[in-house]
């Protein structure tokens, strides 16, 4: 091997997961495509769409043995996408992307099917390791911490808990939480505290 192939052999991303196909959804276009030449470079078959329908014109054509879905999208909700694929491939892994994650969310995309839900922003390697995750057994109850959520939590888990109720309507959300809408709109731009 010359010194060149050893350099560009030694450049080369080992991926522990083996060689499959991807479908990479989410319309921010510099995300999608970022994350598609980082599962390209580890070796994948990548397809991406930029919204609800593409999206599912490509899963039907392309047939992926995974997908990355973003929760929020023009066009319909991630959440209906899971579904929409698991009823096109019952066997596909589907992980759930989010930069407005709350706890009744994240329970409604692995009740439809999602294999594991991560918060934005998640690289291929995050990616990657929930897909591996998603296999795994689940941690036994002693491994599990049990933190209370501080109150700024608890009540943005509760707003999106409701908005979802409201199936992403935000002013029928803003009526049942007794908010202005555009009140309820500026809480949801924020990120979700940590704690």
């Amino acid at each position: 091997m010359s010194g060149d192939e050893t350099h560009g052999a030694m450049l080369a991303v080992v991926d522990p997961l083996p060689s499959t196909t991807f479908l990479i959804v989410d319309d921010d276009r510099v995300l999608r495509d970022r994350l598609a030449r980082a599962f390209r470079d580890r070796g994948h078959e990548v397809e991406t769409a930029g919204g609800f329908e593409e999206a599912k014109e490509a899963a039907a054509r392309f047939r992926p043995r995974r997908a990355v879905v973003d929760l929020r999208m023009p066009d319909g909700s991630g959440l209906e996408l899971v579904r929409a694929l698991r009823a096109l491939d019952d066997g596909i892994e589907i992980v759930v992307l989010t930069g407005y994650g709350s706890i009744a969310t994240a329970i409604d995309a692995i009740r439809l099917g999602a294999t594991y839900y991560l918060h934005k922003p998640a690289d291929a390697d995050d990616i990657l390791a929930a897909f591996s995750r998603g296999a795994a057994p689940p941690l036994a109850t002693s491994e599990v911490e049990s933190a209370t959520p501080s109150l700024a939590r608890a009540e943005w888990e509760h707003i999106n808990r409701v908005l979802a109720d409201c199936g992403g309507n935000v002013s029928a959300a803003a009526r049942r939480l007794g908010l202005h809408r555009r009140s309820l709109q500026r809480k949801l731009q924020k990120y979700p505290p940590n704690q």
